[in-house]
Order: C-alpha cells, then structure tokens, then sequence
C-alpha cells in the first residue's frame, strides 16, 4: 500500500512550535466514546496543573464545540509572530481548536481524504496554540489513509486506545494498536469506556458488552492498562450540557484524573 501524501508545514512561526508533546486518543471503532474522554482527560489534566489543549480532528462529526458549550462559537485570527493564526478557544482550564469553530453552519463536511488530513494539519501548524505541555488530539475513527496521514504528518509522542469491553471493539482496538505500530507511534495504554452500566434509580452495576475485556487485550498486545470509566446518566448530561464531568468532583471526576495522572507521567 503506498503510504499517503505528506502535508506541507507553512514558513515562519508554527503555531504548535511551544507544544512539548502531543498525544493521540483514537479508536478503530466509531461509537466507543472516544471524543468525550479525549475531552475529559484534557480537562483532568489542566486540573492537575498540566498546560493541556485538544484539538478535534473528526472532521465530520465535530463533537468538540458541544462538549465544551461552545456551539455556534466562530474562531477568530491573532497576528503572531509575522503570521496570522487562529486564536483557539479557552474552557474548562484547556485550549481547544474544531472545524466546527471555522465552519457557519451544522452541515456536512463533504471531503475527501487529502482535504480531511490537510484541515487537520492546518488546525495544527496554523493555531496559535501557545506553551502547552500536552496537546491531545482527538482522531478520526478507523486506521485508513487519513489516519496514517495524520500519524505521519503530526508523529505524536504516543496514543492512547479508546475500545468498550465487547469483542467486536476490542477486534478494532487490535487494528488501532497494529497501525500505530506501523508508523513507530508507542501505545501508551488502552481505556475501556463503558465499562459498567450504573442504575441511575438503584445504583446496581451490570457488565451490558462485557466484563474485563479491554484489561485483558492491553495484557494480550503488551501496552498500559490505564482504566476503565462506567456508562452513567451523568457522563451523557454532562456532554450535551456542555460541562465536562472531569471538571467536577466526586467519582468519575477521580477516574479521569487517575488516568490523566498515568499520562503526565509518561
């Protein structure tokens, strides 16, 4: 398979030039629930005290301006340096860039490959993003040529895996790991999302897709463990509502922090 096109990086400054690391949170598989923990980690880990910004690179399906209450918010340009950028979004303790914030209305982003990987680059080289020690990006889902593209032209430090407990996730989560080991990209480790259904009326727990599947494929492939958050009303609210969970306190909250903790300190 021949490997995709390689985007350009502009002349002068580069907005990602005082950003220490960058981390992709992907997944193979769509519906897992990748964006809204890309989104919570970020926020746990600003709460730590880490510079942190995240940048939604589904161009597609957008979700980044409604989990963070920014729907309808129109990004704006900033002189910086000789070059004029686009001044990201501050919520919640992150900085936060989407398609969704340069595009007027809810449509369909009707492009193909080489556009999808290119916007995403764009979004990278051409934020004004500032000193952060980590820059989550939120992947498209799949292992195609746009996110090959994307792992090529962006080289993140490493990523992180995003499956539910059932097989058919965890298949996919299998291809994530195979790819990002074609393009030399470390694992960092694997969260499983969804992990337990919570009762909201009596509290009780029950495994719908599985029990202790993503634990056992980390140990299967080799890499990190790093936790497992529970299907709950209160992480669906919280992502229309527009207000992180992680950015609360109480037990969820303590679940993204736990994980956030693992990756500040890799």
């Amino acid at each position: 398979m021949r490997p995709p096109p390689q985007a350009r990086r502009p002349d002068g400054y580069q907005g990602d030039a005082d950003v220490a690391r960058v981390i992709a949170v992907s997944s193979a598989k769509g519906g897992v629930g990748k964006s809204t923990l890309a989104v919570n980690l970020a926020v746990a880990m600003a709460r730590l005290g880490h510079r942190t910004g995240v940048l939604d690179a589904d161009i597609h399906g957008p979700s980044l301006p409604r989990l963070l209450g920014l729907s309808g918010a129109q990004a704006e340009t900033v002189n910086t340096r000789g070059r004029i950028l686009i001044a990201p979004f501050e919520a919640y303790g992150i900085k936060a860039m989407s398609i969704g914030f340069l595009t007027r209305d809810e449509g369909p982003v009707v492009w193909r490959g080489p556009l999808v990987q290119g916007a995403i680059s764009k979004m990278l080289w051409d934020v004004h993003w500032g000193a952060l020690d980590t820059l989550i990006i939120d992947m498209p889902p799949g292992t195609g040529d746009a996110q090959l593209g994307l792992a090529q032209d962006i080289k993140p430090a490493g990523a992180v895996i995003v499956s539910t407990p059932q097989d058919l996730a965890l298949a996919d989560a299998r291809k994530g790991v195979a790819m990002f080991a074609k393009v030399d990209i470390p694992v960092l480790g694997i969260v499983e999302n969804m992990s337990v259904f919570v009762c909201p009326d009596c509290g009780s727990r029950h495994a719908l897709f599985g029990e202790g599947g993503a634990r056992r494929e980390a140990e299967q492939q080799g890499v990190p463990f790093l936790g497992a958050t529970p299907l709950i009303l209160e992480i669906r609210e919280s992502g229309d509502t527009g207000r992180p969970i992680a950015a609360d306190t109480g037990e969820v909250a303590d679940i993204f922090a736990g994980i956030a903790r693992q990756l500040i300190s890799d």
